[in-house]
């Protein structure tokens, strides 16, 4: 059993805690289940869904919140080709998959994407398979306005909502039951949604304008239940 949380960033640019749970977080029918319920309680418009490559979880996003884009996790997903590669060239095969993603546009990247792999091959012939499978996952972000890209390839937003999350209930030790933990979970949840709430947005109204082709003051009028650009778990 697992503690999982979704947290969104609204067309305006704010974040927010969408939902959080305890369950088996392999599994489809958990998965598929939990994004059910974030969109029974409002939850739509999401244009980019960022996780790691949970097979049951990859499944339920396709199902649950049909029409958005996935960002595979780069910072989890870059440990897996390098633990493919030999020790000593671990160093050098990081850094070439790397310059994949200074790369200004899909384009460019997809096609040193390429170049990449090709050269991992000869070291390592599975970490270039790998690659090659991922690539279109590990640069979704690159669709994106460039201003969010540092944010919207991984999961880290959600960093120290789980540090926070783990601190707490490393302290308690044993729960009695699910219900105890997520009265743990919530109260964490809501003290991180006050925080962002006196923080400033994390993308600009100027950014949220490029992406949705519209005026900054047309974004700030719009009713208060608005589509979701992104959403991390």
């Amino acid at each position: 059993m697992a503690a999982v949380v979704a947290v969104g960033v609204t067309r305006t640019g704010e974040r927010e805690v969408l939902g959080f749970d305890v369950g088996p977080a392999e599994s489809y029918g958990f998965w598929v289940a939990f994004l059910r319920g974030l969109a029974s309680r409002g939850l739509f418009g999401v244009k980019l869904a960022i996780s790691d490559a949970h097979v049951g979880l990859r499944q339920a996003l396709s199902e649950a919140l049909a029409g958005a884009s996935w960002q595979r996790c780069r910072v989890h997903f870059m440990r897996n080709p390098l633990g493919l590669v030999p020790g000593g060239a671990q160093p050098l095969v990081g850094a070439w998959v790397r310059t994949i993603f200074a790369l200004p546009d899909q384009d460019a990247a997809r096609e040193q994407l390429e170049l990449v792999a090709g050269s991992i091959d000869g070291k390592s012939p599975k970490a270039a398979d790998l690659l090659r499978e991922a690539g279109e996952d590990v640069i979704a972000h690159m669709a994106f306005p460039q201003a969010h890209w540092r944010r919207i390839h991984s999961t880290n937003v959600l960093e120290r909502l789980h540090r926070e999350v783990n601190r707490r209930c490393n302290v308690v030790g044993i729960f009695p039951n699910a219900r105890s933990a997520l009265r743990l979970i919530g109260a964490v949840q809501e003290e991180q949604g006050d925080e962002w709430l006196a923080v400033r947005r994390y993308f600009s109204l100027g950014s949220m304008a490029v992406l949705y082709g519209s005026s900054p003051e047309e974004l700030e009028v719009l009713p208060l239940e608005v589509p979701k650009e992104v959403i991390a778990l």
